[in-house]
């Protein structure tokens, strides 16, 4: 593996769990450098959503960067822009009945989260935010100190403070409500729980587990944030986009955040792009008060709009994840009967529950057999399932079986079959529209 062993430094992770040099990647598949192909069940953490190299978006940034277009323009003006911004509008904006101002933050999903808790602070006045158990909103020092995961908190080397944990709906079990719990701690003085400037939450806890917040419970939070003056953030970086099947994890709730962030499949080529919106009182900012040298990354502008156009003019898509979803439950449901283990999850984010000695030979087992796939928890005891939206059937259902050969070997059970040679893969995966 020269370079990476002698070059490259050790906090590098994913490229332990594949070792192999990647060189092509194509729908739902990427390919190694020694033409082996692997069906993607990880889409680079949720960032390949509408698989690698669509041709729709591929085509719109190959004429965008033919016709010398701009690439870098801090926040400047510039038409790439102010299409992106005005599609964005009247697909997703308009359609959900959202009034939102659009914040370019800068290009990933932590600065989305720093800005928005800047930006609640600065409303509020009011220095403390609530917290999840389990959850995960970025490695920067004001998203970390959200984030629950020990492992990724002790990376700081300094305190993380300003923050109070709270428990995530069902993390004392089903006859506790969390939200109850919060309220009384929120409404006694002498609990020693300062009011917060703001509440943030992630519907789905991706890599805190893959656990699902109920609607009831996300509209008891958002009305909790609203008796105790605070604002209600969701971090929609990883299950926005049409990840649980509607563009907004939270839209099933009913309910309509303060504040949202957007990142990871935004720019739907894998792109760095990152969105923070917020009701339009809340735009106090002043100019440049917060900013980003990438803030301006036109190339993404080209992609998210040519997603839009493609994916989001309808629910079409919509329909086809919560479908696929009922696939991969299914699929992951027949594993937990025959093996042990909890399902979790909704649309094309699920997983099965194991634990963490398991799910790492599962996930080596399956590697060997074709099949990327990474785990969530914070024991990693969560094989996690999160293929492109546009992946097609017939590989959804390969790679399903592929997983479900590698948990006989790892479990018990008929030998695993032969490496790859059920499909050609790569040639079939840019039909998965």
């Amino acid at each position: 593996m020269e370079p990476f062993e002698r070059l490259e430094s050790k906090v590098r992770s994913y490229c332990r769990s594949f070792p192999e040099i990647f060189s092509q990647a194509k729908g739902s598949c990427v390919i190694a450098d020694n033409g082996e192909e692997y069906i993607d069940f990880f889409a680079g953490a949720g960032v390949m959503s509408y698989g690698h190299n669509n041709e729709r978006l591929k085509t719109a940034l190959m004429e965008y960067i033919a016709d010398d277009g701009i690439t870098h323009g801090l926040d400047m003006a510039t038409k790439a822009k102010g299409d992106f911004l005005e599609t964005f509008e009247r697909m997703i904006l308009r359609p959900r009945g959202l009034d939102y101002k659009i914040m370019f933050p800068g290009p990933t999903g932590t600065n989305a989260v720093e800005s928005a808790l800047k930006l609640a602070r600065k409303i509020t006045g009011r220095v403390g935010v609530v917290a999840f158990t389990n959850g995960f909103h970025g490695m920067t020092l004001g998203s970390l100190a959200l984030t629950g995961n020990q492992s990724k908190r002790s990376g700081a080397g300094v305190p993380l403070t300003h923050v109070t944990r709270m428990p995530f709906d069902g993390y004392f079990g089903d006859d506790v409500d969390t939200i109850e719990y919060a309220d009384t701690l929120l409404s006694d003085a002498s609990s020693g729980v300062d009011a917060p400037a703001a509440f943030i939450v992630e519907t789905v806890q991706a890599e805190g587990g893959i656990n699902v917040a109920s609607a009831s419970w996300l509209r008891d939070l958002q009305a909790l944030a609203r008796k105790h003056g605070a604002l209600l953030v969701v971090d929609d970086i990883q299950v926005g986009c049409g990840r649980t099947g509607p563009f907004f994890s939270f839209e099933e709730a009913g309910i309509e955040p303060d504040i949202v962030c957007l990142s990871k499949a935004l720019s739907g080529y894998g792109l760095p792009f990152a969105l923070t919106l917020f009701r339009r009182s809340l735009d106090i900012w002043k100019p440049g008060e917060h900013n980003g040298t990438f803030r301006g990354n036109n190339l993404a502008f080209v992609t998210a709009r040519a997603t839009l156009d493609r994916y989001w003019t309808d629910a079409r898509l919509e329909r086809v994840v919560r479908e696929k979803g009922r696939v991969l439950r299914s699929a992951l449901q027949s594993l937990a009967d025959d093996f042990g283990g909890e399902v979790r999850g909704k649309g094309l984010i699920q997983g099965l529950c194991l634990d963490s000695e398991t799910t790492a030979s599962v996930c080596r087992e399956a590697f060997d057999l074709g099949v990327l796939i990474e785990t969530a928890g914070a024991q990693d005891e969560v094989l996690k399932v999160l293929p492109p939206l546009t992946i097609q059937p017939d590989i959804l259902e390969e790679g399903l079986d592929r997983l479900r050969r590698a948990m006989e070997v790892v479990l018990g059970g008929r030998s695993a079959s032969s490496r790859l040679g059920q499909l050609s893969l790569a040639s079939s995966a840019g039909a998965a529209e």
